[in-house]
């Protein structure tokens, strides 16, 4: 994939105010850590996740949406009218239907000729979404575009708790460990064709390859599917999740450096999506990133699912470890497996 007109003009984002240490929520996983003789802690040694936040209960997906879409679209200074098409991409939705994004465009007062859908694709849910309007830029078909997502963890965090405390086993641990570093939080993307753009920050490809063959290594939905009627239940083989999702990283590396015609050295900096410490390091150390070149979120963040990799990049800019004129890669994986990876010159 190569674009010639598609600029990344925003990234405006929404966090909630509660903050919630990992040390909470294994306090609550008190009698199974006694009973298997597990010390505290085990979250932040494991995954460097130090905490996370959670949104108040009341919260509506599409309020936080909304309002980080806002955000994004006053930064880059784009009107309603000339947004294009509007896509939610978060894992987490308020209905099956109508698509979330419809809340949305009606919050931001956008409709009419406005194109208004969800995508759905694990955490790359926003970089796909992102892949869509530069096309659909790149083709002529709008001016700009907003892709958005929002993302709660407080209701998985507290289904998981529940359910390792109920079956009392390692296998359920292990197996529902990764929930615990789930954070919540919601991001809004501005993309817009290079003649109207402020910033000229150019997005200029990408490449995205799959290995579906391990699609069940890790899910999250009803035991029995959607039209099923038991409860939603979270798990990760995080072993192979690491193994396969190191494999395609490497190989959609590859392909990424041949399709933008960039040796892995023009790449200045990356943000990839937030797992956690030993996800982060691996994956950097097999495509050979110096570790100085990637700016991360995840200690005070946790994974965010769609929002972590788009939020962790405006943080990035606000601190100034994204600076003008530099390669910039944005390292997406998900479920599935998929990845994709997108090239910017910032």
């Amino acid at each position: 994939m190569r674009w010639q007109r598609v600029c990344l003009e925003a990234i405006g984002y929404d966090l909630p105010e509660e903050r919630v240490p990992s040390e909470a929520l294994e306090s609550q996983l008190a009698p199974l850590y006694e009973r298997f003789h597990l010390g505290m802690g085990q979250v932040e040694t494991l995954t460097g996740v130090k905490e996370r936040r959670f949104w108040p209960e009341s919260t509506r997906l599409s309020d936080a949406a909304a309002r980080a879409g806002r955000r994004a679209l006053e930064m880059a200074g784009v009107a309603p009218q000339d947004v294009g098409v509007v896509i939610y991409g978060g894992v987490c939705r308020e209905n099956l239907e109508p698509a979330t994004a419809c809340a949305v465009a009606q919050h931001l007062g956008l409709g009419g000729e406005t194109l208004v859908l969800d995508h759905a694709n694990a955490c790359l849910g926003v970089l796909n979404g992102i892949v869509t309007v530069a096309n659909m830029i790149e083709l002529g078909q709008v001016k700009a575009g907003l892709v958005v997502s929002a993302e709660s963890a407080r209701e998985i965090g507290e289904t998981t708790i529940r359910r390792m405390l109920a079956e009392d086993s390692l296998e359920t641990w292990s197996k529902c460990f990764a929930s615990l570093t789930g954070g919540s939080g919601a991001v809004g993307v501005v993309l817009c064709d290079a003649e109207f753009s402020y910033t000229q920050r150019r997005l200029r490809g990408g490449v995205a390859l799959s290995a579906p063959e391990h699609h069940e290594i890790a899910r999250w939905g009803p035991a029995t599917g959607l039209l099923g009627e038991t409860s939603w239940v979270m798990e990760t083989d995080g072993s192979a999740v690491l193994t396969h999702g190191v494999d395609l990283g490497r190989r959609t590396w590859l392909r990424f450096l041949e399709e933008l015609e960039w040796r892995a050295s023009d790449v200045e900096k990356v943000i990839c999506h937030q797992v956690g410490a030993a996800h982060q390091r691996t994956i950097l150390e097999s495509l050979e990133i110096p570790l100085e070149r990637e700016f991360h979120s995840f200690e005070y963040l946790g994974n965010m699912g769609t929002a972590s990799l788009p939020v962790t990049a405006a943080l990035a800019a606000e601190e100034g470890f994204l600076a003008a004129g530099d390669r910039v890669g944005f390292l997406g994986i998900g479920t599935g497996l998929n990845c994709l990876m997108l090239g910017l010159e910032w």
